[in-house]
């Protein structure tokens, strides 16, 4: 859960000191009241030409004591960040006295509520560029006559620091063996807000903020009627990707019952602002109706003042209307707007691109195959129309079914009369295929993908084969096998 923007700061020494909070003070007092109208265009202002669409990803990450295996404390992740940001030129984001975050570029690294590193990358043209960030190191080739040549130091940088200090990162999409209260939380304002907030509206919400970790691809749209036609075929397809990606089998310390746990816990987690949002599928739906459900979701905080005021159990529509209880008669800037779009969190959310939120973190040999699923099937007409002639006849309660189905069964879900994989390997097909059409020699990056649909193995249901036979009931060897 991401919540997070930033202001520029100024360079001190090598990096910056960049404050923390959204920059919303310059704009408090707006000339015009935001009308419906303003929040309507904030979305539509997302669309673009085809040829300025860009791959963006996410992941994030448990950071963990190689000795004790223990999740970092607060003091440790605040040493790693510095260290990172002084030797290789990161720019320091800060609430307060405390470093919260790193930003380079366009990238940037950011600590969830239980210090979860998340890495999110800069929009990039294609899979081979974002592969090359993420990998790190000097990369070229050759495209349709066209050759780029860059290098991006991410993960060489944050593995230098991480081996001197003795810090791990882990792989996988839930805690496998720590409780909530073992989890020390980040000195972050807005996360007590969340923090306390959750236990009203759900029994997992912990857990959500704590001990899990997603990866997540951005892609965009070029109109109002691609982005209907992306978010239906991405919703729909969305527990086909969960169960791809499985990859949280455990939790403190043994299996529970589940291949993504992860997945599980968002279900109950808060039901105003998650789940598969069926009115997407209403021939009425487009930018506005998006406006209109966003505006009736209970707000978390508003930023006034250099400090997080809680407005739990507002809504945006009664900010819009002056009525805010924690700064009764202010009106909403676009900021306000940004920052509330951000703490919803459906299986596919729209901002001014779509986020596929779907998959488990997991290595990223085999999470490179996210991006590279979802461009196949996103970026290409052709195999977005064969997947809208796909889903076109299934039922609301269908996609609800398998939402609620694959945390546990994944591939082997029962549906419409064959089981998940089989419809999995349909939808890889037609991945593969609009990654050929691209013509950027980016079919490769599906390999591994699918092998796990021809099979019908999950990760998760690999690393319960190696829980059970190898590794003779211990969770430990874990922290080994998915160590980045």
């Amino acid at each position: 859960m991401h919540v997070d923007n930033a202001e520029v700061g100024q360079r001190r020494r090598r990096s910056a000191i960049v404050a923390a909070s959204p920059p919303t003070e310059a704009a408090v007092i707006a000339a015009e009241p935001l009308t419906k109208e303003d929040l309507i265009g904030y979305l539509a202002s997302g669309c673009k030409p085809k040829e300025n669409w860009r791959i963006g990803t996410e992941q994030e990450r448990f950071g963990f004591d190689l000795k004790t295996l223990r999740p970092m404390k607060y003091e440790h992740i605040a040493e790693l960040l510095n260290g990172i940001a002084d030797r290789f030129d990161w720019d320091k984001i800060m609430e307060g006295n405390n470093i919260i975050a790193l930003k380079q570029g366009k990238q940037s690294i950011t600590l969830e509520p239980g210090g979860q590193f998340e890495h999110s990358g800069a929009p990039l043209e294609t899979l081979h560029q974002v592969c090359a960030e993420v990998n790190s190191h000097l990369y070229q080739v050759s495209e349709n006559n066209f050759s780029f040549e860059f290098t991006c130091n991410y993960a060489s940088e944050v593995k230098a620091v991480l081996k001197e200090m003795g810090i791990g990162l882990l792989d996988i999409g839930c805690q496998p063996k720590w409780e909530v209260k073992d989890i020390p939380m980040m000195p972050k304002e807005r996360y007590e807000i969340i923090r306390n907030y959750m236990p009203k509206v759900g029994s997992l919400g912990l857990d959500l903020m704590f001990r899990t970790c997603t990866a997540q691809v951005n892609l965009d749209f070029s109109s109002e009627a691609d982005m209907i036609k992306k978010l239906r075929a991405s919703l729909a397809l969305q527990p086909i990707a969960t169960a791809l990606f499985a990859n949280s089998p455990f939790t403190e310390g043994k299996p529970n019952g589940f291949l993504s746990m992860r997945s599980q816990i968002w279900t109950d987690t808060d039901k105003d602002r998650t789940g598969m949002i069926p009115f997407v599928f209403d021939d009425t739906f487009g930018f506005e109706k998006y406006v209109e459900y966003a505006l009736d979701i209970p707000m978390y905080f508003v930023y006034r003042n250099k400090r997080h005021f809680d407005c739990t159990g507002m809504t945006f529509r009664d900010f819009m209307a002056g009525k805010l209880r924690c700064i009764p008669g202010e009106l909403p800037t676009m900021n306000d707007w940004e920052m509330h779009l951000g703490t919803i969190y459906p299986e596919v959310r729209l901002k001014r691109y779509l986020e596929m939120r779907g998959a488990d973190g997991g290595p990223w040999s085999r999470l490179r195959a996210l991006p590279a699923f979802w461009v196949g099937l996103l970026y290409d007409e052709v195999s977005l129309q064969n997947v809208i002639d796909m889903i076109a006849d299934w039922t609301a309660e269908e996609r609800q079914m398998l939402r609620d189905q694959v945390p546990k069964t994944g591939l082997k879900t029962p549906f419409r009369g064959r089981l998940l994989k089989h419809v999995a390997q349909d939808v890889v097909r037609f991945a593969k295929a609009g990654l050929e059409r691209r013509g950027f020699n980016e079919t490769g990056f599906l390999n591994e993908l699918e092998e796990v649909a021809r099979t019908g193995v999950t990760p998760a249901e690999k690393l319960l084969e190696l829980y059970y036979r190898k590794w003779g009931q211990n969770i430990d060897p874990v922290f080994e096998e998915l160590l980045y």
